[in-house]
């Protein structure tokens, strides 16, 4: 098995297509196959060395690292010979019309009731009159000549899936400048590398259809290719698409790799999403158990999944990124209680800082609690038992006793359970807050 994940680097990498990397990724490592980052980057004017870069970040972050890379710019020569070939067979024609004639032209088959595909009125074009054509400064672009009839491949995904190759326009594969375009390198690349199977997205149907005709007019099998077309994912509010949340984005707003990935690998399938190291959402990764519906993308469930991770996350992996002088025991009491690692801040700062809480509205209750506070030195557990004292006297219970001491010693109404937290305070600082509480 050799997969390939093939962006172009024309903007950043955005949920979706890290979707679709993910999925390709565990595919091949689920079946001991190779898995192959392809920069689809012909289009010069809009590529760029930043985004190819950020790519690659990017994917390196999630932790999807890949066997084998190439960009596409550097195997011009490849594409020319395949260009060749296609015009010695007769599929690939000049065309002289400009954007404008082929409006007009559209929009007169529109008018007929006719679907908007190419007349190929240019395969009619004579040698003299292409040659007229040139000689007057026009410049032919090329278009790939569609077989009658149907491609046809049994989907990973969607079952059974057809393209019927009349109804679409012949391709242009060609730009008046001579530059390839994507719809030719991808398969011709394909081809050359000896991938078996193309993961990609929903709206790229017809296109396989269409490069199953160019794989066929080059000599080769289509059936060796197995395809899967993952359907997209939908915004919150079900739109149609969500493609504009950048991973960049999610990772400065200090979301895990691992949440990440967990998500996206269950998203739309038939198993629940669970916090899983990549090596695990492999071994239990099958293809079969995604659905032909789209999905849902929600903030709100990544924020859960990215907390579970927290959770379950070993101090030592997350050391270098805690404030420093966090310990081993400060994360264990906090972990749990944040979303983001970048909350585990405030945290250390209601441990270790010298902020000073406003004043409560119980100030006399604040007042005893502070007389009442044990004496150094403090057991594991000083919580239970100088809250059971001020149970006796003060005769509160309940929130009525624990919140005014959360909210005095903490500045929060919710947290980690003071009863683990109070000893990372310590005795001084919690007797200077109380104090200053009461005031």
């Amino acid at each position: 098995m050799k997969v390939r994940f093939a962006p172009s680097p024309t903007g950043w990498l955005h949920v979706g297509r890290a979707r679709i990397a993910l999925v390709n990724w565990l595919l091949a490592r689920r079946h001991g196959g190779a898995f192959l980052l392809r920069l689809d980057d012909t289009d010069a004017d809009r590529s760029t060395a930043a985004y190819a870069q950020g790519i690659e970040d990017d994917l390196r972050w999630l932790g999807l690292e890949w066997d084998q890379t190439y960009r596409q710019s550097e195997r011009l020569d490849r594409y020319a010979e395949a260009r060749a070939r296609l015009e010695a067979s007769g599929r690939l024609y000049a065309c002289f019309e400009s954007e404008e004639e082929l409006r007009f032209k559209r929009d007169r088959r529109a008018k007929r009731g006719l679907a908007p595909v190419y007349d190929r009125e240019m395969l009619r074009l004579t040698a003299a009159q292409r040659a007229a054509a040139e000689a007057g400064g026009k410049r032919p672009y090329f278009r790939f000549k569609l077989s009658d009839g149907a491609q046809g491949w049994t989907d990973l995904i969607g079952g059974p899936r057809s393209v019927k190759l009349p109804a679409v326009s012949d391709p242009v594969l060609i730009r008046a400048d001579g530059t390839p375009l994507h719809t030719f390198c991808s398969i011709v690349d394909d081809l050359a590398d000896g991938i078996t199977h193309v993961v990609r997205g929903e709206d790229h149907v017809t296109t396989t259809g269409i490069q199953l005709d160019i794989a066929s007019a080059l000599g080769a099998n289509p059936s060796r290719f197995s395809f899967a077309h993952v359907p997209p994912l939908l915004g919150e509010e079900g739109e149609k698409r969500f493609d504009g949340l950048p991973v960049r984005r999610l990772r400065t707003d200090g979301f895990e790799a691992a949440a990440i990935t967990s998500y996206l690998a269950r998203v739309g399938s038939a198993d629940n999403p669970e916090p899983l190291s990549l090596n695990d959402l492999a071994a239990s990764f099958a293809i079969s158990r995604l659905g032909a519906s789209s999905a849902r993308f929600d903030v709100a469930q990544l924020q859960a999944m990215n907390r579970r991770v927290l959770h379950a996350t070993p101090f030592k992996a997350v050391a270098d990124r805690l404030p420093a002088g966090a310990t081993p025991a400060f994360w264990e009491v906090v972990r749990g209680n944040i979303d983001r690692l970048v909350e585990a801040r405030h945290w250390w700062d209601v441990v270790a800082g010298s902020f000073a809480p406003a004043p409560v509205d119980d100030a006399a209750f604040i007042a005893d609690a502070a007389r009442m506070l044990p004496p150094d030195p403090w057991g594991d557990d000083p919580w239970t038992a100088w809250t059971g004292a001020l149970c006796e006297t003060s005769g509160r219970n309940g929130q009525a006793l624990f919140m005014p001491l959360r909210i005095a010693l903490t500045g929060e109404e919710h947290g980690p359970e003071m009863q683990r937290l109070l000893p990372l305070i310590g005795r001084e600082r919690a007797a200077r807050r109380l104090r200053a509480a009461a005031a």
